[in-house]
């Protein structure tokens, strides 16, 4: 917050807003843009939340990062993080746990859940720069109570990505308003030269949304009932109903392939963590100690010491499905089941223009309730959102209520390169 005064007397960045001013050109004059930890900012420490990388500083700037600076706006620094984003509650990390706006007692959500706390206390125009591999946008953008966008996979450039899980990961923004994220979103989307799994597809005004009169709404049977609070599915249901009396139709859906989809996601992204984390070995980035021993001697006792216990449960759990013998039974396993998962919402989408379920099952919990967890708990806290990520298909999660004072979102999940479809429904429940 220091740092945010300082750049508020320095830039005037209110002064410019309101008055309409220019710091140089671009839809984003007098924004401030915070930066997700795992994408690098030239000159910036960015070390993915993990001591293995404390002193790394990027002598370059992530294609995302690039294209802000382009339209005009100040970097104001970097947000917290789970270690890498192994997390649904950001408390898989050494450094201090952000704290949730509506109730400090509550976790903010994860991985990114700095980019949401700050997107939701800031009071000063600012977006932010997220990410996520299998919900680390729309969990804690659902908690804090804003608007998250994670796009089509390929929409926008990964170049500068610390990676998790490379088929997986997807950068993308929040924002206080669907506006202002649809804004965002169209300045870091297109191709990049550097990222081949970029899209080639053209990027549209994705701020130019029609209303939802006419929008078919699918509501997927297996994302309501049990595992999800009543509380958040009344709240849920109550923002489908404001759409449908806006002129939208709404069905029941299926996606039978989403009991599944959990197993496959983690087996999936923990091989992927495993090769992307291998480089992190104190010889070139971060955390460097006296060289002794071989090179497993040196290797383990760096990554001992620079890697939080969650970081290493996923290595080793990642490389014991890559294991010759396990291979089959695991990793091509899940992926078939993967494209099973795709022709799920792919059939869907040929029947409706977006999905529409909750966003997380519950609203925030309370840190003493997360203590009490064991992992595969943690882990199953993402049922909701990873089978979306894993058909790598657009998503926006918007506030839709409240549930004991804190905030409920609706996830709303549209085809492949259709950020405008769920978008026009965000807004509508926005309007709502």
């Amino acid at each position: 917050m220091d740092r945010v005064r300082e750049l508020d007397d320095r830039y005037r960045f209110m002064n410019a807003y309101a008055e309409g001013e220019s710091h140089g050109e671009g839809l984003l004059r007098g924004y401030a843009v915070s930066v997700k930890d795992n994408v690098c900012v030239n000159g910036v420490e960015s070390k993915a939340g993990s001591r293995i990388l404390e002193g790394y500083v990027p002598p370059f700037d992530a294609t995302v990062v690039a294209k802000s600076r382009e339209e005009g706006a100040f970097i104001i620094g970097k947000t917290t993080q789970d270690e890498f984003g192994f997390g649904t509650f950001n408390v898989n990390t050494p450094y201090k746990i952000p704290l949730n706006p509506h109730d400090p007692e509550r976790s903010t959500g994860g991985s990114s859940g700095g980019a949401a706390c700050l997107t939701a206390v800031a009071d000063f125009p600012h977006v932010a720069i997220s990410e996520s591999t299998g919900g680390s946008i729309s969990c804690p953008a659902s908690w804090c109570g804003v608007v998250g966008i994670t796009p089509t996979y390929g929409r926008v450039s990964r170049w500068g990505l610390i990676d998790y899980a490379n088929s997986l990961d997807k950068i993308g923004v929040m924002a206080k308003t669907v506006s202002e994220a649809a804004m965002f979103l169209g300045v870091i989307s297109g191709q990049d030269e550097y990222d081949s799994t970029v899209l080639k597809a053209p990027v549209p005004d994705y701020t130019r949304m029609d209303s939802v009169e006419g929008m078919r709404i699918g509501v997927p049977q297996e994302y309501l009932g049990e595992g999800v609070d009543p509380k958040v599915e009344e709240q849920v249901w109550t923002a489908i109903k404001k759409l449908e009396s806006k002129g939208a139709s709404i069905s029941e859906v299926s996606l039978p392939h989403t009991k599944y989809s959990l197993s496959s996601y983690y087996i999936i992204a923990m091989a992927e963590a495993s090769t992307n984390l291998a480089k992190f070995s104190g010889l070139r980035y971060g955390l460097q100690k006296p060289i002794e021993g071989d090179f497993n001697q040196y290797f383990s006792k760096v990554r001992t010491e620079g890697m939080g216990d969650e970081a290493k449960r996923r290595v080793m759990l990642g490389t014991f499905t890559r294991m010759a013998g396990y291979r089959d039974a695991y990793y091509l396993k899940a992926l078939k089941v993967r494209t099973r998962v795709i022709e799920d919402f792919k059939k869907a989408f040929k029947t409706v223009d977006v999905l529409a379920a909750p966003t997380m099952p519950v609203v925030a919990p309370r840190f003493d309730e997360i203590a009490m967890l064991e992992p595969i708990q943690h882990y199953m806290m993402d049922i909701l959102t990873v089978a979306p990520n894993l058909a790598g298909v657009p998503m926006v999660t918007v506030p839709c209520g409240e549930s004991d004072g804190m905030p409920v979102g609706l996830h709303l999940m549209a085809d492949h390169l259709n950020e405008v479809k769920a978008l026009e429904a965000a807004q509508g429940v926005e309007q709502a």
